[in-house]
């Protein structure tokens, strides 16, 4: 019996050592990422499922003539059980899926707990089943990148391996939910900045292709959402199609900021069960109010893609206090668009889980309807499609939101069909990120990490610098001297020391001045002169001190501006950690640099 536990323990050793003699290291990777794009497949069609699953058995009864009371205990219910699940069973934070993703490559890790392999799938279906006004994508972004690195940490593979398996695994969850192969590539490339290399495009590109083609086979070949194409794009709308753009844009920006201060009122509750109470009561009240606001939302998207007749249009309205009133059809759908991102924070902040994929998509949709409807009722402008500006405000919110106007026209064209739009889809979500960079640089998903230094980004010079810690550059061989010491002590130090500058300390360790060699040189063998100098007298202060917690972004800054070679570095209680030397900075740079650029 031992023996053969033995030998099931010891299979992986073997296998891994077999196989770094006998499949390289780039055709293993492909073999992986082909396993990857079956794993996230499955994943995503799992969630999907378990979401609907969820939502027919809770509100399939309901009555479409009035308003339903239930709105206002199936969420609270949802966020109470997935708080109660992540903090008792998972035990870790699981929010915010993408921006977990883009911190493990920032940081050079491309590690990701096991537990995200599955706990997200759990949490994210209960929260959105019972009406958490999130989407199911950021979970599955986040299942499909720990799939790809715990994979690749079963198989014993290096830091880099370990990212691009990341990114062939968020590449693979887009792919699957959304049934679109180019979007989860482009997806992978512009938001999650994974360097577009040959060696990295084709991983990138089987998870990609796998994900999708399972997905088609489990669900069928239709796209996501149903839209065909009545009114064909003429070129005398261009200006219409600039101006929704730049409406989007000013919409992800107002849902970009509105989400970060929501989030931040929900920051300072320090109980989860006051969180619960806001985020429940707040998503409750709005859901009742608003029932599309109910779930991923993707009713109305069906809807207004598909409707052409007011009547059609108006059944946005059922379950609502709204019901029968159409000519409150436009105000109806603006205050939607200013509480969605109410509702959304709520969740989260309650105690949720889930993403802002399909609320970005949801708020385009109605943002473009809202936009054409309103203009063919001015009988001032050509006539405006509704069906096919909604789709157009689709791909321009999202761009906006995500700072990704590729991943916006690609994801949108293969989501519907819609590649005979493939224009004014380009200019509409070109028009919103131009708009909103104005505001904004970072997207919602990196600008938790952009305010803390910690942000990857495409240009080299600062993702080497991220990359790099002060702690890693600290030289600790200077030797400190005390301020009573007089200059004869000071000499026999300078006999036996290794570097040319020496700092000042006193009894508790804070740096009072430096003594650079240069400075003393003249006097130095000076005898007669011992001992009437004393090292207070001698010493100056630095032209600068650097901190543990600084930025190597913020470190090259001062060395620049201080046109220094050597600068102390302080603690949080500013006691004296050692010197950064500039030639060590360089030096770490080169080695990080040659690491990163080694495709």
């Amino acid at each position: 019996m031992t023996d053969n536990l033995y030998n099931l323990k010891g299979w992986l050793p073997r296998f891994i050592r077999w196989r770094e003699q006998h499949i390289k290291d780039r055709q293993f990777i492909l073999m992986l990422s082909f396993v990857v794009g079956i794993g996230t497949a499955l994943a995503a069609l799992l969630l999907k499922q378990l979401i609907h699953w969820i939502q027919w058995f809770l509100t399939d009864h309901f009555d479409t003539t009035e308003a339903n009371y239930l709105y206002l205990v199936y969420p609270v219910v949802g966020i109470l059980l997935t708080g109660l699940f992540v903090r008792h069973v998972v035990k870790d934070d699981i929010s915010h899926g993408v921006t977990k993703i883009l911190y493990a490559i920032s940081r050079r890790q491309g590690r990701i707990k096991p537990h995200n392999t599955w706990s997200s799938i759990l949490a994210s279906s209960i929260t959105i089943g019972f009406g958490g006004s999130v989407g199911a994508e950021a979970p599955i972004v986040l299942t499909g990148s720990a799939i790809g690195s715990n994979l690749g940490g079963i198989f014993k593979m290096e830091h880099r391996t370990l990212m691009l398996l990341v990114g062939c695994g968020a590449a693979g969850a887009v792919a699957g939910i959304f049934k679109a192969p180019i979007a989860g590539l482009v997806f992978t490339l512009e938001v999650l900045m994974i360097d577009l290399t040959m060696t990295s495009l084709l991983p990138l590109l089987i998870s990609s292709v796998t994900a999708a083609t399972l997905s088609y086979i489990v669900t069928g070949q239709e796209a996501l959402f149903r839209f065909h194409l009545d009114e064909p794009f003429a070129l005398g709308r261009i200006p219409y199609v600039i101006l929704l753009g730049i409406f989007c844009g000013l919409v992800s920006l107002y849902f970009t900021r509105a989400m970060s201060r929501v989030e931040g009122v929900f920051g300072h509750l320090k109980t989860p069960w006051k969180k619960l109470l806001l985020g429940g009561s707040m998503l409750s009240v709005l859901i009742f109010l608003f029932p599309p606001l109910y779930g991923e939302g993707y009713d109305t998207i069906e809807l207004l893609l598909n409707g052409v007749t007011d009547a059609e249009w108006n059944t946005v309205m059922n379950n609502s206090l709204f019901y029968g009133h159409g000519n409150l059809l436009l105000l109806y759908l603006l205050l939607i668009i200013v509480f969605k991102v109410f509702a959304s924070s709520a969740t989260n902040g309650g105690g949720g889980c889930g993403g802002i994929f399909a609320p970005s998509l949801y708020l385009g949709c109605i943002a473009g309807f809202v936009f054409s409807h309103f203009s063919n009722g001015l009988d001032m402008t050509p006539f405006l499609p509704e069906k096919n500006f909604a789709l157009m405000g689709m791909a321009g919110v999202m761009s906006g939101v995500m700072h990704a106007p590729l991943t916006g026209v690609f994801l949108i064209a293969e989501l519907t069909g819609g590649y005979d739009l493939f224009l004014p889809l380009m200019i509409v979500s070109v028009s919103s990120y131009l708009t909103i960079i104005v505001f904004e640089p970072h997207s919602i998903y990196s600008m938790r990490l952009a305010k803390k230094g910690e942000l990857l980004t495409h240009n080299k010079d600062k993702s080497v610098l991220t990359l790099m810690k002060v702690d890693d550059v600290v030289e600790h061989d200077f030797t400190p001297v005390r301020p009573d010491m007089d200059l004869g002590n000071l000499v026999s130090v300078i006999a036996h020391a290794r570097r040319n500058i020496f700092p000042v300390l006193d009894a508790d360790n804070h740096l009072l001045g430096i003594i650079p060699l240069d400075d003393i040189r003249n006097i130095m063998f000076r005898q007669e002169l011992y001992h009437r100098f004393t090292v207070e007298k001698l010493m100056t202060l630095p032209p600068a001190r650097l901190h543990d917690t600084d930025s190597m972004e913020q470190v090259m800054r001062v060395f620049d501006d201080t046109q220094a070679w050597n600068l102390p570095v302080m603690d949080a209680d500013e006691r004296y950690l050692g010197f950064v030397s500039k030639s060590k900075v360089f030096n770490a740079y080169r080695e990080v640099l040659v690491h990163f650029s080694d495709e």
